[in-house]
């Protein structure tokens, strides 16, 4: 008991402010749960936005550091990681960096699941309400199911431990019905014994952040069932929400961006197809972008892809086929190395942000259209790479190519090697071939609001678009309290009806 009290007294030394009542306890169970000799057991700390787990993980990784402790913090996005890193004070990774490694150089977009070699390591994993463990055919993934492989990676190794960290009020993995990395019964179901707590008390007052009293409005309401009305939120006497007419919108996004930049500005929408129209609106009349991509841009990666990070850590040339429209023209590019990848990682994932700097050598084949370009990604210390990009999904409503499109690719690639009578040698020609893995790219200043998930902003502008009280589902309120608490220091409102909104 006495080692359990030394432990807790360095937590709490490591605290920023005197503890609340529920860290304390937090503080005594994380310290028996890090002393118990149980081997097979999880920590899940739930807790609401405001609640104070990220000075409480921040306070326990330092205590851990200090202790000269093993801890390996994850999160399931760049941003989140970027996040999860900025506040804990430590380098954090994405999960499927950490987890999976590349299954062989001729099959690189297939990874199986790592070999854990972290001895006694406390694994913390923030966003843990984005781990999906639902499997699909389409997956590359180890056995497809997040969960199942994370469950498996940490507690394969002598000595780990986890900690889940998430907020059960936020929206679940696209697919799911409900976290099940936040669900005791799901991680029992591992022959996990399991140390739950939940955060309920907020940290700072209520009264001074409009963004915590919504959230903790919404959150009121899911928790209670009461779903059935459109909730009110309170904007006029908060500084920190405003309800924004239509016609004041781009002047407030032109100020967002003069103070924030496009990477600290975000608008949140609930569909692909009004994030494509905030995105033309946003470079057509505020960053004055008349190319179809310019230089500057701030884009997100629509698909996984695993050909652009092993080319650029390759000293070969990229060579064009030798049927390839481009015959006669620049047929061999040189990539150049990546400038310290990312993260080690032989993927470039689904999600992440990067900005445009450098374009060059559009052409068209195979009924598409590609660029090279040099890319930064901000949520990984500015590192550049040069990659092709496909410019066809920019302006899609489907999240990438559609099947029908990735088909046609497909068969236009396929032709290209007719020499190759042997379907795996062709198979392997179109693993090695530029067009084929052309990164698929969407515009990132508007987004939907899984895409945003995880990550946070200064501003947020959120957009729920035309809704009706047949589309109050726990769907929605979910998606609106997710949306309000991406923003650390205002959130608009646009086009938010007066009926929605309290003078309270």
């Amino acid at each position: 008991m006495a080692i359990s009290d030394d432990l807790g007294a360095l937590i709490r030394e490591n605290f920023d402010h005197n503890p609340t009542k529920e860290q304390e306890k937090a503080i005594i169970m994380l310290s028996d749960f890090l002393l118990s000799r149980e081997r097979d057991s999880v920590f899940l700390l739930k807790g609401y936005a405001g609640t104070g787990k990220t000075s409480l993980l921040a306070a326990l990784v330092r205590t851990m550091q200090q202790l000269c402790q093993r801890v390996m913090l994850l999160a399931p996005t760049g941003r989140a990681a970027k996040v999860l890193s900025s506040y804990a004070g430590a380098p954090a990774f994405t999960i499927h960096r950490k987890i999976y490694r590349q299954k062989s150089i001729t099959d690189m977009d297939v990874f199986q699941n790592d070999v854990n070699l972290r001895q006694d390591t406390l694994f913390i994993v923030d966003e843990a309400s984005m781990i999906a463990n639902d499997a699909h055919d389409s997956t590359v993934f180890g056995t497809g199911r997040l969960l199942d492989d994370l469950m498996h990676y940490v507690y394969s190794c002598d000595g780990c431990r986890l900690v889940l960290v998430g907020d059960t009020a936020q929206l679940p993995p696209v697919g799911e019905e409900e976290s099940p990395a936040l669900s005791r019964t799901m991680l029992e179901g591992y022959g996990m014994e399991v140390t739950e707590l939940c955060l309920t008390q907020v940290v700072r007052q209520l009264e001074e952040s409009g963004i915590l009293w919504n959230a903790t409005m919404l959150r009121s309401l899911i928790q209670n069932g009461d779903m059935f009305e459109f909730p009110k939120l309170r904007g006029k006497s908060f500084p920190d929400i405003k309800a924004l007419p239509g016609d004041e919108l781009i002047e407030a996004l032109e100020q967002s961006y003069r103070e924030f930049g496009t990477d600290g500005t975000i608008v949140v929408t609930r569909s692909n197809k009004r994030a494509n129209i905030y995105n033309n609106g946003i470079r057509a009349r505020i960053l004055d972008h008349e190319e179809e991509l310019s230089s500057g841009d701030l884009i997100m990666v629509a698909k996984n892809n695993y050909y652009w990070t092993e080319a650029a850590q390759s000293p070969t040339h990229l060579q064009t086929p030798s049927n390839s429209p481009l015959k006669g023209e620049d047929s061999t590019s040189q990539v150049s190395p990546l400038r310290g990848d990312l993260e080690g990682s032989s993927f470039i994932a689904n999600g992440d942000t990067a900005v445009v700097r450098r374009l060059r050598n559009e052409r068209s084949f195979y009924g598409f259209r590609f660029i090279d370009a040099t890319i930064e990604f901000p949520d990984y210390d500015n590192k550049e790479m040069e990659v092709t990009v496909l410019l066809d999904t920019l302006q899609s409503e489907a999240p990438a190519l559609t099947r029908q499109q990735q088909e046609a690719l497909f068969q236009g690639v396929w032709e290209d090697y007719p020499e190759l009578t042997n379907r795996r040698d062709r198979m392997k020609k179109l693993r090695q071939d530029p067009y084929y893995n052309a990164l698929q790219i969407k515009y990132a200043y508007a987004v939907t609001c899984h895409k945003a998930q995880g990550g946070q902003w200064e501003h947020v502008y959120i957009d729920q678009g035309y809704i009706t009280e047949e589309m109050l589902t726990p769907d929605y309120f979910r998606w609106l309290y997710t949306a309000i608490t991406r923003a650390t220091r205002q959130v608009y409102l646009v086009n938010w009806p007066d009926s929605a909104l309290s003078d309270a």
